[in-house]
């Protein structure tokens, strides 16, 4: 039988699932896995969409999390990362030919496996890529999901080698004479002490350890197609437009010391985001769900004061977590 999750005694696998693969409207093969919950009542399931270059095993303990508070978690690998296929050549280059495709990914997750499969109601916890694609897809997904939160939903960039203006014009430079295959940039070796992600050492080394057992899921640079796609999406879903078309109530948890996306592009969609509420967790890096225990332990008790909706304490009290 064909492994399709990934298990370690630092990063056990949870129990009580159902994993395997789907395929996408154009042919891919999507790895996914359902978790169930360890009460005897689920109070719903909570859609996990990862972030660029992440992978299920990366998510294990907040899969843990989510189950013992009475949730399913239902999530997969996003197209061309992780244990899902890649879509060039060149494994190892993070690559997307249209950023609807995404949208369509998760649509067809939904339709086979989630409705037939799942216990109702749906709720969407997205970071970073996955919280853009989120915004994307939101005004057509009311009728299925009943609120979302968003973790350092990716609206910008910042720390990399060169501005986000340079690489808006040489990304759609590239592209468009053909040469959107290229990836842009180099992926350096990750190093606890210089890394952007999380403050939280014990977590960053089981991650890494995770990467150097199973390389296949590992992923390089973005290609140039991948970032026009994705800043023509970011140029969308910011416009007041598509933000007040959005209806589905929803929690942005933005780290204050996020060195990816600049945590004032997450203050700024606020303004306009009438669904939406803005949660800081004032200290955290951009992977919160990967920090250390206080600033962790704050976006989960945001997600919990909101999700499972009516059964949860208002999330007036959860404003100022991180503070």
């Amino acid at each position: 039988m064909e492994q399709v999750l990934y298990s370690s005694p630092d990063n056990p696998v949870p129990e009580n699932r159902t994993e395997g693969f789907f395929e996408s409207h154009d042919g891919h093969r999507l790895r996914y896995a359902v978790f169930r919950s360890q009460t005897p009542v689920a109070h719903g399931t909570v859609v996990l969409l990862h972030g660029r270059s992440e992978y299920i095993e990366k998510y294990y303990e907040t899969i843990r999390d989510l189950t013992a508070k009475g949730l399913w978690v239902a999530t997969f690998d996003l197209r061309g990362q992780g244990g899902s296929s890649r879509l060039i050549k060149k494994r190892n280059h993070g690559h997307i030919r249209r950023f609807s495709d995404y949208e369509r990914d998760l649509d067809t997750f939904l339709e086979k496996i989630v409705l037939p499969d799942t216990r109702l109601p749906f709720y969407l916890l997205a970071h970073s890529t996955g919280a853009l694609i989120a915004l994307s897809a939101a005004p057509y997904l009311a009728t299925r999901i009943e609120r979302m939160v968003l973790s350092a939903p990716f609206l910008g960039l910042s720390g990399q080698s060169a501005s986000e203006s340079v690489i808006r014009t040489v990304s759609g430079a590239l592209c468009a004479i053909g040469l959107g295959n290229l990836p842009l940039g180099k992926i350096k070796e990750l190093r606890f002490p210089d890394n952007l992600l999380t403050s939280d050492e014990t977590r960053f080394e089981r991650n890494i350890a995770v990467m150097k057992e199973h390389p296949d899921l590992v992923l390089g640079s973005p290609t140039a197609r991948w970032l026009h796609e994705c800043m023509k999406a970011i140029d969308r879903v910011t416009q007041p437009y598509h933000l007040f078309s959005i209806t589905i109530p929803s929690v942005v948890i933005a780290p204050t010391r996020d060195g990816l996306v600049p945590y004032t592009t997450q203050e700024r969609l606020s303004r306009y985001f009438r669904a939406g509420q803005l949660v800081p967790i004032n200290g955290s890096r951009h992977e919160v769900f990967q920090e250390r225990d206080m600033y962790r332990t704050a976006a989960l008790a945001a997600f919990n004061a909101f999700i499972p909706g009516s059964d949860a304490e208002s999330t007036e009290d959860v404003t100022a977590i991180g503070a």
